[in-house]
């Protein structure tokens, strides 16, 4: 009798210690150098759905970095410092992310190619 008590309780925690628990999913980080006029890696590859944290710095000058189709606008890529940029691309596909701030006359040759695998 006194066992019967218990048997609710221990089959919730026999439950809880074997069901599996999704976990968020940590973001893959890539690191880019912005300098005059381009970005190196000048092309990345990532997986839809999968969470990407782009860290950007600049060698030279304060740089941007715009993605649309992300609604990704950066903050100023200052030299010498990093800047973060965080998105999780929904759909496969090529997208190009474009400069944002005026760097010198070269500035609208600078892009960041973007490859989302399905």
């Amino acid at each position: 009798m006194f066992f019967a008590r218990y048997v609710p309780f221990l089959a919730a925690a026999f439950l809880m210690l074997t069901t599996p628990v999704g976990h968020a999913e940590s973001p893959r980080r890539i690191e880019i150098t912005a300098r005059r006029f381009t970005y190196n890696p000048s092309t990345i590859t990532v997986k839809k759905n999968e969470p990407v944290v782009l860290v950007l710095r600049s060698t030279d000058v304060t740089h941007g970095l715009k993605i649309e189709e992300f609604q990704v606008q950066s903050e100023e890529i200052k030299k010498g410092k990093d800047t973060e940029i965080r998105f999780t691309p929904e759909e496969s596909g090529h997208y190009v992310g474009k400069c944002a701030h005026f760097c010198g006359k070269g500035h609208g040759t600078m892009t960041l190619n973007i490859e989302v695998l399905p």
